[in-house]
């Protein structure tokens, strides 16, 4: 049997803890806004379509201190877009006025 110091046993426990926090989205409430606001015509979780996979978006701002308010300003603001093509169009805007429905939206972006 192996004996590990206390401390380590602890920073397990935090760390095991912690997981669920950083997941407090819900993602089928997401999936739902996502659709409801046509987000999935230009979008898809892996796959390019027209705009970027959420997952390359995720990826993209990885590890950024203000990735959620660049994907919550994104989805609300209509900035203007580029595509690949060449072509530009205004991004789509959330059909949500619920923050806290916008906000899980985003987290749930940016977890893939």
């Amino acid at each position: 049997m192996i004996r590990l110091p206390v401390r380590y046993l602890m920073l397990a426990l935090v760390f095991s803890l912690a997981g669920p926090a950083a997941q407090a989205f819900d993602a089928d409430e997401a999936q739902a806004l996502a659709k409801k606001s046509g987000c999935t015509k230009c979008h898809s979780v892996d796959k390019e379509k027209k705009g970027p996979s959420f997952k390359k978006t995720s990826e993209k701002l990885r590890g950024k201190p203000d990735a959620l308010d660049e994907v919550i300003r994104s989805i609300t603001t209509a900035p203007m877009v580029k595509f690949e093509d060449g072509t530009e169009e205004e991004h789509k805007i959330v059909k949500s006025d619920d923050k806290a429905q916008i906000r899980n939206l985003a987290e749930w972006i940016l977890s893939h």
